[in-house]
């Protein structure tokens, strides 16, 4: 089905973020996940290293991305490609929460610092 309205949204959170999924395999993308992410005022994400390529756009605030150790602050406006293999950091240092849209492969894995490998289910 081509079509994927919002109430077939499906949201999960997890450290601190809200990870809302819209396109996934259950939704009918064979190949693409994608997915709005609302970050927090103040919030760190935890470092993690990618299995597939990434791409971010900023939609509202601003966010402190870090990929493979080169920083940026991000704008409503910006985007950011993050390749696979790559280690990501997100963060937002403002007191106003941001959201970013998201788009990867399917299937998407990510390992964290202490070596726990994580399978986000928006990813998938």
């Amino acid at each position: 089905m081509p079509f994927i309205r919002s109430d077939e949204a499906v949201v999960h959170e997890i450290h601190g973020g809200r990870f809302v999924s819209y396109v996934r395999t259950d939704t009918g993308s064979r190949d693409l996940a994608a997915w709005r992410v609302e970050i927090p005022a103040a919030m760190v994400a935890p470092a993690h290293t990618i299995s597939a390529e990434e791409t971010f756009y900023v939609l509202s605030g601003r966010l402190r991305l870090t990929i493979d150790g080169d920083s940026a602050e991000l704008g409503a406006g910006d985007a950011a490609v993050a390749p696979a293999g790559s280690t990501l950091g997100v963060a937002n240092t403002t007191d106003e929460p941001a959201h970013m849209w998201v788009t990867t492969r399917a299937g998407l894995t990510a390992k964290l610092a202490d070596g726990a490998t994580i399978t986000p289910p928006w990813a998938q």
